[in-house]
C-alpha cells in the first residue's frame, strides 16, 4: 500500500469567503471580487438565492475549486459537471441507499461509532478533548461502516487517520492549484503535484482495500452504497472507486465540522444547552435511543439548523445561466455566466432578523420558516444537485449531539475565541472542550 505524504502547510490559510460575506453588507446583493487571478461574482441575498434555484433558468456549475478535485474524484456525485450523464446514472443508482429503510439500518452503526467517541472522552480524565480531531474520527467511521461495511479503526489510529491526512493535503493542494498566482513559478507546483500523486495513490489503495474487503467477506448490508454499486452493471470499477472516494471526502469533513461548531455553541450558551438536554432526557431517558426517538428531538434539530445557518457545510455553490437572463432585474447574465451563492451572507440576510450573528435555534420554528423565502437557507445546496446524503448527515448530527449532551457537561476554555478556517468546508480552529460526566 502506498504511503500518504503530508505537507507541513497542508491547510489553506485564508478567510476569503468570510471576508467576502462581511463585504456583502456594504457592496450589495451582487458584487465582484478577485482572488489572485480568479474572478468571483457573489450573490448574497435570500431573494436572489431563491431566484437562482429556478432549474429552468439556472443549473449547477462545478466551481473551479471543486472541479480541480476530479484528479481523484473523477465524475463522482460531487465533481461531475452540471448536466453530466454520469452524475444522473450515479445519483439514480444510489438514491435507494438514503431511503428511510436504509437510514434505519445505519442507525445502530452510528450508535456504535458514537460509543467509541464517548469511550474516548470518558478517558480524557480532565484533560481537554480535541473536538475537530475526534468528530473527524467519528464521521469517518460512520461513513465507512454505514456506506461500505468497512471500519477505518479511526479511534485506534492516533490523532489523525492517514487517509484523512492524505485527503486533506490533496484537497488543499487542489485549492492552491486553482488560486496560485502564475508568477510563483513551477518548482512549488511540481513538488506539490508529486506529493498529490503519492497521496492519490495511497487513497486509491485504501478504497481498493475497502472493495476487496467487501468482496471477500460475508456482509449482510445488502442495501448500503457499496453493495448497490457492486451489484449494478452501470458503474465500472474506476467509477465505483470515484464514488467511494467522493462519499468519504464529502461525508467526513462536512459532518465533523458541523458537530464541532454545534458543540461550541452549546458550550457557549448554557441556556440553549440546558433546554436541549432537557428535551433529550425527557424523550430518551437513560435508554439507548431508537431511530424514531431521534426524529422527535425538535429543539436539538433546530440547534443543528441554526449551526448550519451560521456555518454551512460549504461556503457556497455556483449557479450558471442556461440562457441570457437578468438576475433580480439588476444583474445581466449571458448563457454560461455563473455566480457563487455566498451562503454565510445569504444566511445573514435581513430576513433572518436584526441580530443575525446570534445563535438562536428558535429561528427555525415552523412559523418562522414560513416567513422567509425558500432560498434563505441552503446549507446543502439546491435542486436535484443538492447533497444526496443530507438526511443521513442530519440524523448523525442530532443523534451524536443528543448522546454527548446527555452524558457530559461541556466547558469551553475561558480564553477561547472562535476562529474558522476554510478549505472546501468551514471548521473551527483549535477548539477544545473540557468534558465531565453528569
Amino acid at each position: 500500500m502506498a504511503v500518504p505524504v503530508s505537507s507541513t502547510a497542508s491547510g489553506l490559510v485564508t478567510t476569503f469567503m468570510q471576508d467576502s460575506a462581511r463585504m456583502a453588507r456594504e457592496r450589495g446583493p451582487v458584487f465582484h471580487r478577485s482572488l489572485f487571478h480568479l474572478e468571483f461574482t457573489f450573490v448574497s441575498s435570500a431573494a436572489l438565492a431563491t431566484e437562482l434555484s429556478d432549474e429552468r433558468r439556472f443549473r449547477k456549475l462545478v466551481h473551479p475549486s471543486v472541479a480541480v478535485l476530479r484528479s481523484f474524484l473523477g465524475d463522482g456525485l460531487l465533481s461531475a459537471d452540471g448536466d453530466d450523464p454520469a452524475w444522473r446514472v450515479g445519483h439514480e443508482l444510489l438514491m435507494p441507499a438514503f431511503s428511510q429503510a436504509s437510514m434505519r439500518q445505519y442507525h445502530p452503526v452510528m450508535l456504535d461509532a458514537a460509543d467509541q467517541l464517548i469511550e474516548t472522552w470518558d478517558q480524557a480524565d480532565g484533560d481537554p478533548v480535541d473536538v475537530v480531531a475526534d468528530t473527524t474520527k467519528l464521521s469517518l467511521e460512520v461513513i465507512g461502516r454505514s456506506g461500505f461495511g468497512y471500519s477505518f479503526d479511526s479511534f485506534q489510529q492516533g490523532p489523525t487517520h492517514p487517509f484523512v491526512l492524505a485527503l486533506s493535503d490533496t484537497v488543499a493542494n487542489g485549492q492552491r492549484t486553482v488560486t496560485r498566482p502564475p508568477m510563483l513559478g513551477s518548482l512549488i507546483g511540481a513538488r506539490a503535484a508529486q506529493r498529490a500523486e503519492q497521496n492519490i495513490a495511497y487513497m486509491n489503495s485504501v478504497v481498493d482495500d475497502v472493495i476487496t474487503h467487501r468482496l471477500t467477506s460475508a456482509n449482510d448490508q445488502a442495501e448500503d452504497l457499496l453493495a448497490i454499486m457492486l451489484a449494478s452493471d452501470l458503474l465500472d470499477p474506476v467509477a465505483i472507486r470515484h464514488q467511494v472516494l467522493t462519499f468519504l471526502a464529502a461525508g467526513y469533513g462536512t459532518t465533523s465540522g458541523t458537530l464541532a461548531f454545534a458543540l461550541y455553541y452549546l458550550a457557549r450558551d448554557p441556556e440553549v444547552l440546558d433546554r436541549a438536554r432537557a428535551e433529550v432526557d425527557a424523550i430518551w431517558g437513560n435508554d439507548e435511543p431508537t431511530f424514531d426517538q431521534v426524529t422527535k428531538l425538535r429543539y436539538l434539530r433546530r440547534v443543528v439548523d441554526e449551526t448550519l445557518r451560521l456555518w454551512p457545510t460549504a461556503p457556497g455553490y455556483a449557479r450558471q445561466a442556461r440562457e441570457d437572463t437578468v438576475l433580480g432585474g439588476i444583474h445581466p447574465m449571458h448563457a454560461g455566466d455563473w455566480v457563487l451563492v455566498l451562503l454565510p451572507a445569504v444566511h445573514r440576510d435581513p430576513v433572518w432578523g436584526e441580530d443575525v450573528e446570534s445563535f438562536i435555534p428558535d429561528r427555525f420554528l415552523p412559523e418562522q420558516i414560513k416567513r422567509r423565502p425558500p432560498g434563505a437557507y441552503k446549507p446543502f445546496g439546491t435542486g436535484e444537485r443538492a447533497c444526496i446524503g443530507r438526511q443521513f448527515a442530519l440524523h448523525e448530527l442530532v443523534l451524536t449531539l443528543g448522546l454527548l449532551i446527555r452524558r457530559y457537561h461541556l466547558t469551553l476554555p475561558p480564553d477561547y475565541t472562535l476562529q474558522v478556517e476554510e478549505v472546501l468546508v468551514f471548521r473551527p480552529v483549535g477548539l477544545t472542550l473540557h468534558v465531565r460526566q453528569r
